[in-house]
């Protein structure tokens, strides 16, 4: 007989707070991502004042849409918040460097990167 026991296996719990944060990044990128493939939303003028024309909007969209969908699954939520990250990250250099919009259009993307940080640094354990 020995003093130390082993330690008893942890059930498993549901975690509450990780999907609603998984649910509401989802569904923001797929909100988002649809929106950009309308032709009379206010992503056209944004991105003709980019520069890069339709493509990149339908491209963006697309990559939003996927990130949307990947946040949903648990076991695809880091692949997720990665794929949006780069999105937001690209979002705040344009605001910063392309577009007349300065610090002031930075913060949004700026504040939603924060949010995919937590979501993907959120262990799905």
């Amino acid at each position: 007989m020995t003093l130390l026991s082993e330690p008893q296996p942890r059930p498993a719990t549901f975690d509450v707070n990780g999907w609603v944060m998984r649910i509401s990044a989802g569904a923001l990128f797929l909100a988002v991502g649809l929106a950009k493939f309308q032709s009379r939303s206010i992503w056209v003028q944004m991105f003709t004042n980019i520069g890069l024309g339709d493509w990149f909007r339908y491209l963006t969209g697309l990559i939003q849409c996927t990130a949307g969908l990947l946040l949903l699954v648990p076991r695809t939520t880091k692949a997720g918040t990665a794929l949006a990250g780069c999105t937001m990250a690209g979002a705040v250099a344009v605001h910063l460097f392309v577009l007349d919009t300065g610090v002031g259009g930075a913060i949004i993307p700026a504040i939603i990167l924060a949010f995919l940080a937590a979501v993907g640094l959120r262990s799905t354990d």
